[in-house]
């Protein structure tokens, strides 16, 4: 027996309402957009995928010369999501609602008691950058450095922590001038006595050398396509 056309065209019809509902209800993807601040509108490019652990996801802000900035604390139920930049000084905050047509969220981005819009569109699928370990330094690498990065309108102290833990090397650049801003060094490759820094949040990284005598980096910072001679001396207590 035949099925009739009215019950085949009911079935393609039930299929296609079935896909549309479930690419609305996603949040897996890349996305494209920006972050409406008082000065400038700032493009970002946003990663998010479901992964066996749970949510993962990363951001990058091309104006500001950082990528790959890894996102934590994914939510999303109901059409609303929120996630934030793990790590960064004013735990910065987006929080947003999933349109109907799955295509753009759009919500509100906080840090630091600020408040601004944001609004991103779907563009592809998920590419999240996973921070990959750096492999342990050694001992006389270990330990809180510090100095000041003489910025053309300012000194700026500053102070990088560098330990090793089981998983490899970790380490943090804080910013004493700027409100104690603690950023996560990406990665960490020593090679001899030489050290190299990849810090994308800020978009930046450091090249080092340490002195005969293990007290001193002596290297350069270099950001935003600018560089400026950075020297960190070991502090007493990490000797």
């Amino acid at each position: 027996m035949k099925p009739s056309c009215n019950r085949v065209f009911s079935s393609i019809l039930w299929l296609a309402g079935a896909w549309n509902l479930s690419a609305q209800t996603t949040l897996k993807g890349h996305w494209s957009g920006s972050i409406e601040t008082p000065q400038l509108s700032l493009g970002v490019e946003i990663d998010l995928d479901n992964a066996a652990s749970g949510w993962i996801g990363s951001i990058s802000i091309p104006q500001q010369g950082a990528s790959g900035i890894p996102l934590d604390g994914i939510t999303f139920s109901g059409g609303k999501c929120s996630f934030r930049i793990k790590g960064a000084p004013g735990d910065p905050t987006f929080s947003g609602t999933l349109a109907a047509d799955g295509k753009t969220v759009s919500g509100d981005f906080s840090q630091g008691g600020s408040s601004m819009a944001f609004k991103i569109t779907r563009t592809g699928d998920a590419k999240v950058e996973i921070p990959k370990a750096s492999p342990a330094v050694a001992a006389e690498f270990v330990g809180t450095w510090e100095g000041t990065l003489q910025a053309p309108a300012q000194s700026l102290r500053t102070i990088v922590r560098i330990t090793n833990e089981s998983d490899g090397a970790h380490a943090v650049l804080i910013s004493v001038d700027q409100g104690n801003a603690e950023i996560p060094v990406t990665s960490i490759e020593q090679k001899g006595k030489h050290l190299s820094l990849q810090v994308n949040m800020a978009g930046g990284g450091y090249e080092a050398d340490l002195n005969a005598a293990g007290t001193e980096l002596t290297g350069i910072w270099t950001q935003s396509g600018g560089s400026l001679p950075l020297s960190l001396k070991k502090s007493a207590a990490a000797k």
